[in-house]
């Protein structure tokens, strides 16, 4: 590795913004403690018709803390969330911490396979869940790893007379009903009752681990990424720095993308936390309630995926509803289309700041923010204060390219994981003299704004030229009549791999082959031409709306084999009967491109 250092972002940082950052060295919590004594009756959380102010929050969140070490948990070990995002998800997060344990963010979206996984590799051994995700988790029980379980509703979290009323509708509806036994199965509502409020020391923040964040499993088997005290602390600040936001100025943030999502945690709940700001958390997405809700409570801040900002600009009555009060969206997990970005600027009159980041990263390493030289068109900007990023030769990583060179981008910076959870070969191949191998491809400019081609493993080789699926993907949103789009590499009997492209039109719009086809081929290299289009009315998404190719290869992979053992199958019926085939497979290939 070329170990020179060029940091030509430098020269582009506004006046305010500086070049390193001081490093978190206290306990993450310290975050309520500061906010909870300059802020005390500021609003924390606001949920349908409940307020916590911080004052509340914290003494919730230490009686929380305390709850749990009555109940036998200690330091360091493993505590399971699986909850949407309420305020309960907000007190066990910083309850779990005040207790010194490590909180393992789980997605209640996952079925029996993937729990099985996330708990048994953790070695979580304490869950707090939604009383509704009881029978799937009760299924398992004698197979996972855990031994104490927290049961809460979306009752617990609404005031007189809403939570009586969710109660009565609650009774009236049948369904498993949950052993509680206040010893191994404990309510929420009472679980705190007589305890103790607790806040554990931390002796090491630096490397004391305060969460194992899964990822999200796009490329493969997800990985448990140590994060520490001093990791997911430092990247605050640096998002801060780089932002200029105060907590003298109150801001209201929207906490719509999931708790259980690195991004979402970061940008709906401890940036929050650091700026003593109002959190709006909303359990699921739906376009009016989050319409009402910015209009309601005046949001400021708007952290967004590109699935969020074009599903709310197709809301039909959209005009009828007060966007101006958001002051900054914050925009990631995938490229914003320049259309959809202009419009919803219009709407709000919002700055978009676009960035990047990765689980192993706390999450964010770049903002493409206002300033002196502008945002940059399909970049994700620049490096935040104290990160360094280098774009690196895609065969040995050893050398550090020019600009304009494409290679594979990697990370130096506090923000950088400790490392994967029981995986140390992974880790080894991540983590290397000090740089994290991010596994995309990407191009630095002069002034040290980056731009991400694609993934590494998303490269394809289409009749020996190398082609990079995003910017197909780009090519496609431009297209006014199309809202989503995705490019995959599919085996191919002549080529290797050829192109396919997965549409979906914008409502009321029609599209054939022909059009995507022509419109490709006016702006693109013909090798880079889809040569395969399939129209659909939705994609394939993480939670926070990254589009997974993975799903979309493999679908096509397990088409491949159903058509090789059906022609497996007719070959050999024609070598019973005599009947020669009636075509060479790589003829068949030739005609059908």
């Amino acid at each position: 590795m070329n170990t020179e250092l060029y940091r030509p972002w430098f020269a582009h940082y506004e006046d305010f913004v500086p070049r390193t950052v001081e490093i978190w060295d206290k306990p993450l919590y310290s975050m309520l403690d500061v906010a909870a004594e300059a802020y005390p009756n500021r609003n924390a959380l606001i949920f349908q018709n409940t307020r916590i102010t911080y004052k509340t929050l914290r003494e919730r969140a230490e009686l929380f803390a305390g709850a749990l070490r009555r109940m036998g948990l200690e330091p360091g070990q493993r505590v399971a969330v699986m909850l949407p995002n309420l305020p309960q998800t907000v007190i066990a997060f910083w309850g779990v911490i005040k207790a010194g344990a490590v909180v393992v963010m789980t997605n209640p979206l996952y079925m029996e396979k993937e729990l099985l996984e996330n708990m048994q590799d953790s070695g979580a051994e304490h869950m707090i869940l939604l009383d509704l995700l009881w029978p799937r988790v009760a299924a398992l029980r004698d197979r996972l790893p855990l031994r104490n379980f927290i049961v809460t509703n979306v009752g617990d979290a609404l005031s007189f007379p809403l939570n009586w009323l969710y109660r009565f509708k609650q009774a009236r509806q049948s369904g498993e009903s949950i052993p509680y036994d206040n010893k191994n199965v404990f309510e929420w509502k009472t679980f705190c009752k007589g305890a103790q409020r607790h806040t554990e020391p931390i002796a090491d923040p630096a490397h004391d681990p305060v969460m194992l964040q899964y990822t999200g499993g796009t490329t493969g088997q997800p990985k448990g990424v140590i994060l520490t005290h001093a990791n997911l602390g430092t990247n605050c600040r640096q998002v801060l720095d780089i932002i200029n936001v105060t907590a003298e100025t109150h801001h209201t943030f929207i906490s719509l993308l999931p708790f259980f999502h690195v991004y979402g945690l970061t940008t709906g709940l401890i940036i929050p936390m650091a700026l003593a700001a109002t959190s709006l958390p909303l359990p699921r997405y739906v376009p009016q309630d989050v319409l009402r809700v910015i209009t309601r409570h005046k949001a400021t801040i708007f952290p967004g995926a590109p699935s969020v900002y074009i599903s709310l600009l197709q809301q039909k009555d959209l005009a009828r509803y007060d966007l101006k009060s958001i002051k900054i969206c914050v925009s990631g997990s995938a490229p914003l289309p320049r259309e959809i970005f202009r419009r919803f600027q219009e709407v709000t009159g919002a700055a978009i700041l676009e960035g990047y980041g990765l689980t192993e990263a706390s999450p964010i390493t770049h903002i493409n923010p206002l300033g002196r030289q502008g945002q940059k068109e399909n970049s994700i900007g620049m490096p935040l204060p104290g990160t360094d990023a280098r774009i690196v030769d895609m065969e040995g990583g050893s050398l550090t390219l020019p600009p304009g060179k494409m290679g594979e981008l990697v990370i130096q910076g506090p923000q950088v994981m400790e490392g994967y959870w029981r995986r140390p070969d992974e880790t080894a191949s991540a983590l290397r003299n000090g740089w994290l191998y991010t596994g995309d491809l990407a191009t630095m400019d002069e002034d040290g704004y980056f731009y991400i081609v694609d993934r590494k493993k998303d490269m394809v080789l289409v009749g020996g030229y190398n082609v990079y699926p995003r910017e197909v993907d780009e090519v496609l949103l431009e297209h006014p009549k199309i809202v989503e789009a995705v490019t995959v590499g599919i085996s191919d009997d002549v080529r290797g791999e050829v192109l396919k492209a997965y549409v979906v039109p914008c409502p009321g719009e029609s599209l054939g082959k022909a059009d995507i086809v022509a419109w490709c081929r006016s702006k693109l290299a013909a090798y880079k031409v889809p040569r395969l289009v399939e129209f659909r009315e939705e994609l394939p998404k993480t939670i926070v709306g990254k589009v997974l190719r993975r799903v979309l290869r493999e679908e096509e992979e397990r088409k491949s084999d159903r058509r090789k053992n059906r022609q497996a199958g007719q070959k050999n019926a024609s070598s019973a009967t005599g009947a020669e085939p009636r075509q060479g497979t790589e003829q068949a290939a030739r005609e059908r491109l």
